[in-house]
């Protein structure tokens, strides 16, 4: 039979979690600094969210000679990295009889994509890691005044990173489509370029979600500038004066005289 005054089981992990949870200084999202950290750490999810789930889809139409001969439509489906000459798809040769050749597509635009991706995930890991700073040992933020010059130097370094991987992504986007579009896939098969068949155009890609992302990229790099000037209010070199203490500022008056 257990005592009265014997703590229950429960107690132990309830009071761990007040442990932990009564020191977060929730205000602290109010303020700028924690405000704008989230919305990093959510347009982060959004920007390599977008850009690493894309895939969409392109087709032409092609039918050789002959008026017994059925049309064969062509479907061919791209997405994340974006290495195209890797993706196959199969083109009837009207020169046979029932037989395919297996082409792809053209480019490789992996580079500007996994890096926009790579970088939006850091950004997310690195905003966590500062919320939690910021919220739970809110105190050592303050009392160390090497971690707000070292978080300052990191802000500056996602910032600069945002503006080259939003701007390499905008000019890759572009090439993903130049070379996805019906026109392009049709210029790439040389059966379109005889007179033996008839080629037109299929299934135009919509990219819309790669879209969202580049402009998510542009709006990340908005927002790590504008917390640029935050951060650097909370070190030592934006920090206040202390006040002059006014018996010694009395005293050096004096002796001066």
């Amino acid at each position: 039979m257990s005592e009265s005054g014997a703590p229950a089981a429960g107690d132990k992990p309830s009071r761990l979690q007040d442990r932990v949870l009564g020191g977060v200084r929730w205000g602290r999202l109010l303020e700028p600094l924690g405000f704008i950290k989230v919305l990093e750490w959510l347009f982060a999810i959004f920007a390599f969210g977008a850009c690493g789930s894309f895939s969409g889809e392109t087709g032409a139409t092609v039918k050789c000679g002959g008026e017994s001969v059925e049309m064969s439509a062509i479907s061919v489906q791209f997405g994340y990295p974006f290495r195209l000459y890797q993706v196959p798809f199969e083109v009837p040769d009207c020169e046979g009889q029932s037989e395919t050749r297996t082409l792809h597509l053209i480019g490789d635009f992996s580079a500007p994509a996994e890096f926009f991706v790579t970088l939006g995930v850091f950004s997310f890991l690195y905003t966590m890691a500062a919320l939690v700073l910021y919220l739970r040992f809110h105190s050592l933020y303050g009392e160390n005044k090497k971690l707000p010059i070292a978080d300052f130097c990191v802000t500056v370094c996602f910032t600069f990173f945002w503006l080259v991987a939003a701007a390499a992504w905008g000019k890759g986007l572009s090439d993903v489509k130049a070379a996805t579009r019906p026109a392009s896939l049709i210029a790439a098969m040389a059966v379109c370029q005889g007179e033996n068949a008839v080629c037109n155009a299929g299934t135009t890609p919509a990219m819309g979600l790669a879209n969202i992302s580049v402009l998510f990229g542009f709006l990340n790099f908005l927002l790590w500038a504008g917390n640029c000037w935050f951060v650097l209010k909370e070190t030592p070199w934006q920090a206040p004066a202390a006040p002059r203490d006014p018996v010694a500022a009395e005293q050096g008056a004096i002796d001066k005289q």
